[in-house]
């Protein structure tokens, strides 16, 4: 039978020989294509006991816990372990625990890792040793743009989305001149820069800002010079007990009770507006990427986080499940967990579940998903326990996030 004529003959040992070759190849891709050491293990590193605590800790341990329970336990035979563990709020904390994991443990991915300053250290730690990082409790945008890392996806929300829409909104309805309080750390600076970026934008104005450190209790002397500036809007840019002490020292000092200064929180999760109490929340504008009572697969997540802890779940303990479950799909399509090939998958799978609705993790990192604006509801408004918010807008992934025109992340120029 003649040959196609883009065939050709191969002698009999060069023939051997490439059939060895490709023998070998194809037991190095099967050696890739595996568990190391079989066992898939994921680190958490959150707040257990500061100020954050409440918006991730232990809330995130047990949606991590859960996310596991509900893979079987196992990947492809492989058993699936958690380390968890308090980095205190502290960058060098945080590193030093991920490269042990990442050395002694043979940790595979980190997730959650609540705060910007310790995110970051973590994140450069992971570049180094080549494993996957998923942040749903940090917000800096800097995660997914100049920092960006080609295993890294920051999953939840961050400082952009939630200034981006707030800021927006209540400028557009007129609360233009604005001061801000600020938490003195990397994810202060970055959502103020953020929001006085929007609000300007449309045409308001920054009088000035002030900057107070990490768990603070009396922020008399910083209202006393919003009050002053003349701003109508005074943003905080803070989060946790910081945001909840602001709030209610400014109730305090009446800084609010004549309705010519409205208190802005671009950070505000549903922990939050329960630690304050609807009397004192209601009317806050506020911006997430979830909410326990948005429909039928939210609630019935929700519940089940709710028999554990006893609390609604938030965007960040949320998104630890979302990003978890959507890791160990990627390992097990995959038969492996060496980070490239997983990343690749995740990078290239559309995530749909009771978080997100064809979320995507862009070249950048980003999770690109809905985002939400929401108004407290008034006490009278409420018709349950954890019954908090009322929708008023539903901001699109692709408007809600960092334009890729506008990122500085390296991995795009490649």
């Amino acid at each position: 039978m003649p040959l196609p004529n883009n065939c050709f003959l191969i002698p009999r040992a060069r023939r051997a020989a490439a059939g060895l070759a490709a023998a070998l190849a194809l037991v190095a891709h099967g050696a890739a294509a595996q568990i190391s050491d079989d066992v898939v293990r994921i680190g958490l590193l959150t707040d257990m006991s500061g100020l954050f605590s409440d918006i991730t800790g232990r809330g995130s341990v047990v949606a991590a816990q859960m996310a596991i329970e509900d893979f079987g336990g196992q990947v492809r035979g492989k058993k699936i372990e958690l380390l968890f563990a308090d980095h205190q709020n502290k960058a060098d904390i945080a590193a030093n625990k991920a490269r042990e994991w990442f050395d002694q443990h043979q940790l595979d991915m980190m997730a959650d890792v609540t705060g910007s300053a310790p995110a970051i250290a973590v994140l450069e730690v992971a570049r180094q040793k080549n494993r996957i990082t998923l942040f749903s409790g940090p917000g800096s945008e800097r995660l997914s743009n100049d920092l960006c890392a080609p295993t890294s996806v920051h999953y939840a929300y961050d400082t952009y989305a939630v200034a981006n829409a707030t800021a927006q909104a209540l400028t557009r309805r007129g609360d233009s001149r604005w001061f801000f309080l600020s938490s003195d750390y990397t994810f202060g600076h970055s959502l103020e820069a953020s929001a006085a970026k929007v609000v300007k934008a449309h045409g308001g104005q920054v009088l000035g800002a002030a900057r107070h450190p990490l768990a603070t209790s009396d922020f008399a002397s910083y209202l006393l010079q919003a009050q002053a500036s003349g701003a109508n809007v005074v943003g905080l840019a803070n989060a946790g007990a910081d945001t909840v002490n602001a709030i209610k020292s400014a109730a305090e000092f009446g800084l609010t009770q004549d309705g010519r200064i409205t208190m802005a929180s671009l950070l505000l999760f549903i922990n939050d507006v329960h630690a304050l109490g609807l009397e004192q929340a209601q009317g806050l504008v506020l911006t997430e990427g979830f909410y326990w009572d948005m429909n039928d697969a939210t609630r019935a997540w929700s519940q089940r986080f709710f028999e554990r802890v006893k609390r609604m779940p938030n965007m960040s303990q949320a998104g630890v499940y979302s990003s978890l479950m959507h890791y160990l799909k990627a390992v097990e399509a995959t038969g492996t967990d060496q980070a490239q090939a997983v990343m690749q998958r995740m990078k290239a799978t559309p995530i749909n579940d009771f978080f997100a609705s064809n979320g995507q993790i862009r070249a950048d990192g980003r999770m690109v998903h809905d985002m939400y604006l929401f108004e407290v509801k008034k006490p009278n408004e409420s018709k349950a326990p954890w019954d908090y918010y009322k929708l008023l807008a539903t901001i699109p992934g692709d408007k809600a996030f960092l334009p890729l025109a506008d990122s500085q992340c390296p991995l795009l120029k490649q």
